[in-house]
Parts: structure tokens; sequence; C-alpha cells
């Protein structure tokens, strides 16, 4: 479904991403792992074009395209087909959840106001809050917040669901809600690359595991690989560390 070949990414004269190259299949839960720094998040966000790469390939859905190269169309055009998840919600908040919802569907997307609302509402449904529909981010939880955020990735059935640490703003009881609404997506078959932190989930519910440092993959592979018998020393030590922390 989606290859990255040699994505490189600099930022003030400092190289964040060295040569990624990345595959992910249709229905991959994809665990992005690695210390603070490795370029996670940059990857993410070069991957769905909110930060522009340097250079590297880009092939999706079998169009291939030179990342330094692409139009303005081209970019929407993929972007069209994915879905973001932020670390801090990115919820607007002078609308409710309902309308952070269906903001996305109505103006890109051009869809009726009300084929927009029924899509939202079955949405909102999907994460467990169909009694928050008329709700304003401040009167929900983070974890609530959260899960709008995902609804709303939801709603535009991409074909891939970017999430940047979705619990990493969150108290550690309110990570369990986000975290058993992605399970059920992923129970879904739908097609995610997580950057995360939550070990448990990148065991018990990814389908692939990457392991980034310092700008570039230092392991990738199925998961029960990986955390069982990792090839790389690197990605052993990274594992048992955060395992006995």
């Amino acid at each position: 479904m989606l290859t990255v070949r040699q994505m490189k990414k600099t930022f003030g004269g400092t190289e964040i991403l060295k040569g990624v190259d990345l595959q992910v299949d249709k229905g991959d839960v994809v665990a992005i792992l690695g210390p603070s720094g490795a370029g996670k998040t940059t990857l993410l966000r070069c991957m769905n074009f909110l930060e522009a790469a340097d250079s590297g390939e880009l092939e999706f859905d079998g169009q291939r395209f030179e990342l330094a190269k692409m139009t303005k169309k081209e970019i929407a055009g993929v972007r069209k087909k994915t879905a973001f998840v932020f670390q801090n919600f990115n919820l607007f908040s002078n609308k409710t959840a309902l309308e952070n919802v269906t903001e996305g569907l109505i103006i890109a997307r051009k869809l009726p106001k009300a084929e927009a609302e029924k899509t939202g509402r079955t949405a909102l449904a999907k994460v467990g809050l169909s009694e928050r529909g008329d709700y304003y981010p401040d009167q929900l939880s983070g974890g609530q917040q959260q899960r709008v955020a995902i609804a709303r990735a939801v709603a535009a059935d991409p074909e891939i669901i970017y999430f940047d640490e979705p619990t990493s703003a969150l108290d550690p009881e309110l990570t369990g809600e986000v975290l058993e609404v992605m399970r059920g997506l992923a129970a879904e078959g739908r097609t995610m690359l997580v950057v995360t932190h939550e070990m448990a989930f990148a065991e018990n519910v990814s389908t692939k595991v990457v392991f980034m440092e310092d700008g570039r993959v230092v392991e990738a592979g199925r998961t029960r690989q990986v955390f069982e018998d990792p090839k790389e020393e690197r990605t052993r030590e990274f594992l048992r560390h955060q395992t006995t922390c």
C-alpha cells in the first residue's frame, strides 16, 4: 500500500531523517518505536506532508512520487486518503465534538451538512461518544478529546491513519480508553502507523514494529520476531530497558 524510500529531512543544518525506508501493507498496524530524538514524529509528519521532506520517494496506491518535487495537487490527492491524530488533539475550541468531526467533511470534502453529520455521529459512536456530540472540548476529559480526534480521522474513511504518540498528553487513567479504541480499529483491519511509547500496545496489537534511532531505521519486522528475537543488539537493549522501566 505504501512504501517510503530514502526519506531525508534536515532542520537548521541538523539531519533529522537520514535515509529512512519503510513499507506498509494493507491492514498493517505498524508501531514506530525509539528513544526521544530518533526522528519518529518527523517521519510521520513528512509522510503526511505536514513537513516537507528534502528527498526520497513515496509510493502510494501504485503511484510513485519524488518527495522533493511533488505538486500541491499530488500532495492533496495523497492526503485525502490519509488521516492524522496528533499528540495534543488539535480540536477547535469553539466547535462541538460533532462539529470538530464534520468540519473537514463539509469544507474539504464538500459533503452536504446532513450527510456529514450522519457520518460524524457514526464515528463518535464508534469511539464511545455518541452522547457527547454537543459538548465543547473544554467540557470533555483529555481522553474524550483524543477520542473525538480519532473519530474525526475515522469519519474521513482514510486508507491509512497516522497516530503521533496519541496518549502522551494523557494521564495514565485516561490512556487505556484511547488505546481500547485503537485496538478496536486494528481489529477492524484498519491500516495504522503509530508512534508510541506504549510497549504493551506495540507488542499485543501491532503487526509490525519499526525501531528508529538517530534518524535511521535500526530494525523492522513482524512484531513477534522483533520482541522475542530482535536481530540488532541496540533493539534488544531498548526493549529490555522499556520493559524494566
